[in-house]
This record gives C-alpha cells, sequence and structure tokens, in this order.
C-alpha cells in the first residue's frame, strides 16, 4: 500500500537535506577562514545546533502529516 503523503514528507526531507548540506558547507567555510581556535569553537557551534533543530523539526513536521495535519497553518 503506497503511502498517500509520501510526496508532503518527500518535500520535508528534501528540505531538510538541503538545510543541512548548507549549515554543513557553512562550517566548513568558517572552519578554513577563521584562524582563532577560539572562532572556529563558537562559529562552528552554531550551524550544529541549527543542524539539530533542523532535524527536530522536521521529525515533528513527519510526525504531524502522518497523523492526518496536513495544512500546519490550520492550527492558527
Amino acid at each position: 500500500m503506497e503511502d498517500k503523503h509520501r510526496k508532503k514528507k518527500a518535500a520535508v526531507v528534501v528540505i531538510t537535506v538541503l538545510m543541512a548540506l548548507y549549515y554543513l558547507l557553512f562550517f566548513f567555510v568558517v572552519a578554513y577562514e577563521v584562524e582563532s581556535l577560539a572562532g572556529k569553537i563558537v562559529l562552528g557551534i552554531v550551524p550544529l545546533v541549527l543542524g539539530i533543530i533542523l532535524i527536530c523539526v522536521a521529525n515533528e513536521r513527519i510526525k504531524e502529516i502522518e497523523g492526518g495535519e496536513e495544512d500546519d497553518l490550520s492550527k492558527y
């Protein structure tokens, strides 16, 4: 049986992967350009935290889609 919400879940996964790749690229650029170790650590934590938040939100959104809440704005 094919999942009727497959396209919506796929969109969430694609956007999450693209954003995670962006944060990873940002991390490598910062690691290459910033000379001080403290700067690398501080600026490296930002994309790491954002990536974790992004994955948590995407997981929540997939659960909402599976639960029948297709229109996220209907809560407001």
